[in-house]
């Protein structure tokens, strides 16, 4: 056994990798910026080459030696592996160096606890890492076993610490996974407010570091907080997007996503994930000026795919074209629907045709046309001016005569929400030529 280092703070990074690696370098470069921005000093890399796993280790035995030398040389007092070990590997390991292993998962959660700001994204964070912990509590503290014997039935071992731990642990679980569902509840009713405002939802998607935050606070007025290093913004933010063509919408920032994101952290963040999987429209934004671009986007579809919002509409954008020297634009599809805009959300180049992009996309066609309520569709009335369509309006005995000016997508929802003579005026209204199916 060995005492465990409280600071943690200095380490030597192990980057194992196989021959069918073709980003090896790029992966490790993550690597070592996940651990800076955890606030670690890295004083040394070790590569490893694995083809075939040691369930002893994860790397080779001569490797661990390697590993052990340089803590020693270096005086570190924890190491890094860029890989999600099983629990007896991380022990063995710790065993073996004398100082403390965390592997990629570990180090993934660490960050997320330093960043997390909302209660919930406290929450959120610290079930994840109970979860991960769970896992590690293999048989680290028989020496304080407590015997419990004397009469019949009472003989043997009592509850040693291992199960009062794991007890412990799993009543603390319990406790999170109740106020988190509580959360999610009220979280829940905020976005069934906004699906009964019938405002648009955006939210911006991409692997960490790409510019989502910057984009954010370029578009709105969020004041999120954006820095160049990975994972900078956790807590969802929604904000009011006004100045589009088609209307309000509202826009969330979201966690940034990245290899190999553990499983608890994807299952607990349902937060920030849920503004993905509900929403209208994604924003999936890349960074032009990283030449793997392509293979980060199908990353970050893939978890996208895990969390269930695969099939949500997606538009591309392309940001920090001012580091390429690329001229922002608008690429469309076959029909001419936006498909992919290239800007700068740092120079706000590009800005206006993103802004664009989403009215269109967001917005489709809009509906001016001229509409008679009556009397009893009060209801209906107060919606639709809540939603700002009505341009005119008269009113007499046969009821209200209105002008009416928006766009598809904020009065497609109303006919579904309405009944009898409303929803079918409100159906003439948006698809006049289906008027026969009433």
């Amino acid at each position: 056994m060995f005492d465990r280092q409280k600071k943690g703070e200095r380490a030597v990074l192990v980057l194992p990798h196989s021959r069918a690696d073709g980003d090896a370098e790029r992966r490790a470069e993550e690597f070592v910026e996940l651990a800076r921005s955890a606030g670690v000093e890295v004083l040394d890399r070790v590569s490893a080459r694995v083809e075939s796993p040691s369930p002893r280790f994860y790397i080779g035995s001569g490797k661990a030696d390697e590993v052990a030398e340089s803590v020693l040389a270096n005086e570190a007092d924890v190491v890094l592996v860029d890989h999600i070990l099983t629990p007896v590997q991380e022990r063995n390991l710790e065993r073996h160096l004398k100082v403390r292993v965390v592997d990629r998962a570990g180090l993934i959660l660490d960050i997320f606890a330093q960043r997390a700001r909302s209660h919930e994204g406290k929450l959120e964070v610290e079930l994840a890492q109970l979860k991960h912990l769970a896992t590690r509590l293999v048989r680290g503290w028989t020496h304080l076993e407590r015997q419990r014997g004397g009469s019949v039935g009472l003989r043997g071992p009592g509850e040693t610490q291992l199960e009062t731990d794991r007890r412990l642990l799993g009543v603390r679980v319990k406790a999170l996974t109740q106020r988190l569902e509580k959360v999610g509840t009220q979280r829940q009713q905020q976005r069934r407010a906004r699906l009964r405002n019938t405002v648009p939802r955006v939210a911006l998607v991409g692997y960490t570091n790409a510019g989502k935050s910057t984009l954010f606070n370029a578009i709105t007025t969020g004041g999120v907080y954006a820095a160049d290093q990975l994972f900078a913004t956790l807590d969802p933010t929604v904000r009011r997007i006004e100045d589009l063509s088609c209307g309000p919408a509202v826009i969330a920032d979201t966690v940034g996503f990245i290899r190999e994101l553990p499983h608890d952290l994807v299952a607990a963040f349902r937060a920030t994930l849920s503004e993905a999987r509900d929403a209208d429209l994604l924003l999936h934004v890349s960074d032009a000026a990283d030449e793997e671009r392509d293979r980060l986007r199908s990353v970050v579809d893939s978890v996208l795919e895990e969390i269930g919002a695969g099939d949500v509409p997606q538009l591309r954008v392309m940001n920090k074209i001012d580091m390429t020297g690329a001229e922002p634009r608008l690429d469309r599809n076959v029909d001419g629907s936006p498909r992919e805009v290239w800007l700068s959300a740092a120079s706000g180049e590009g800005l206006d045709l993103l802004r664009q992009a989403l009215g269109e996309r967001l917005g489709g066609h809009r509906v001016q046309a001229e509409l008679d309520l009556p009397l009893s569709a009060g209801r209906l009335h107060a919606r639709l001016t809540a939603l700002r369509a009505i341009t005119g309006e008269r009113v007499d005995e046969d009821g209200w005569h209105l002008s009416i000016d928006a766009p598809y997508s904020v009065l497609a929802p109303l006919a579904g929400e309405s009944r009898g003579e409303e929803a079918r005026v409100l159906h003439t209204l948006i698809a006049p030529e289906s008027d026969d199916e009433w």
